[in-house]
């Protein structure tokens, strides 16, 4: 039983580090399920940083 416990250990802790990787996946398409579901309610990205258009002054 001892045995079966530490063979069970072994092979958690070596496929542990190949699943780190995934997890990067995972986060990505929640990410972009959830712009996907935003964009469908009619949410729009802006960039933060933009140049403001000047309004038309009227001359003197």
């Amino acid at each position: 039983m001892k045995i079966k416990r530490m063979i069970c250990l072994g092979l958690l802790l070596a496929v542990l580090p190949a699943l780190s990787g995934c997890w990067y996946l995972v986060a990505g398409g929640a990410g972009a399920y959830g712009g996907y579901k935003m964009k469908e309610k009619g949410y729009t990205l802006r960039n933060p940083i933009a140049k403001e258009k000047s309004s038309p002054q009227p001359s003197k």
